[in-house]
């Protein structure tokens, strides 16, 4: 990527923050709540809800648990999360269009007064920009962004990255997870971890041609993470059938792995408009508040 931070901002402040004004309707809603010290009510408890908030004394005095709410506090902190291995950068333009998708995210927040911060990951190389505000914050996180990132031929540690999130992280507040989640499935547990304390919005970035690979003829295709290299037939329609099962079974674990982690879980493909993926967003926070 060649544009300089201060480029990219402004063309993504021009294309797509002032085309989402009067669009939004409203702030992302979080979906917690006690983030706050001023007691404000009491209800009765929901399975869903921490056991730190019960109110033991109204408990045995009614004998139904209740837990005691808070005035949220205003002030967001809200942390990007991004992965830069590999098979983000290579040939999909997963690694350039999740850079967009942070810078505007990043800059929506800020504007509302909300701190950000970020951690780019990948493997043994990380960087972390401190939760700050304003639209300066932002150009550094920007100029972060855009930097090469550093590899080491390793595949990706989806579990390192949520664990020094977790230990990151450590106000609580609204992580974004910008991942194509490509590798083992064994960073179920991490991304639990880190959703007891936070809410998490996981936004796994997918290229249209990992989910439907059209008929190309004979071509050779390379794992971005290993290296390793393969030559198949596209036209083969054994061969199609088998790749359309796998994608379908991979898609199907990774959302049930979401979904036992408790995240709230977007798909989002490349080649969507970015102004209609965040206000997306934004439409399903308020639907998950109501």
């Amino acid at each position: 990527m060649t544009a300089t931070p201060d480029r990219l901002l402004r063309r993504l402040e021009w294309q797509v923050v002032r085309r989402l004004d009067g669009r939004l309707q409203g702030a992302y809603r979080t979906a917690f709540r006690g983030a706050g010290v001023d007691f404000a009510d009491l209800r009765e408890y929901e399975p869903s809800d921490d056991v730190r908030h019960i109110d033991w004394n109204v408990t045995a005095r009614l004998d139904e648990p209740y837990v005691r709410q808070y005035t949220e506090d205003r002030e967001l902190t809200a942390w990007l999360v991004l992965d830069r291995s590999a098979s983000m950068r290579l040939g999909a333009g997963k690694d350039a269009f999740g850079t967009e998708l942070a810078v505007c995210l990043g800059r929506l927040f800020a504007r509302g007064g909300n701190r950000v911060g970020a951690i780019l990951y990948d493997n043994g190389f990380q960087r972390v920009v401190p939760a700050r505000t304003g639209r300066t914050h932002i150009l550094r996180l920007a100029h972060e962004l855009i930097r090469e990132p550093a590899t080491d031929g390793r595949t990706t540690d989806l579990a390192g990255m949520l664990r020094l999130a977790a230990t990151t992280a450590r106000r609580r507040g609204l992580v974004f997870v910008l991942s194509d989640f490509i590798g083992d499935i064994d960073w179920e547990p991490a991304l639990s971890q880190l959703g007891q304390r936070h809410e998490v919005v996981v936004l796994r970035l997918v290229h249209p041609l990992e989910l439907d690979l059209p008929d190309l003829g004979l071509i050779l295709v390379e794992d971005a993470e290993t290296g390793e290299q393969l030559l198949v037939d596209t036209n083969d329609p054994l061969f199609r059938q088998r790749l359309s099962d796998e994608v379908a079974a991979r898609e199907e674990a990774l959302t049930a792995a979401m979904r036992r982690a408790g995240v709230t879980h977007h798909r989002v493909a490349t080649d969507q408009d970015l102004v209609q993926t965040l206000v997306d967003l934004v439409r399903f926070s308020h639907r998950r508040r109501a």
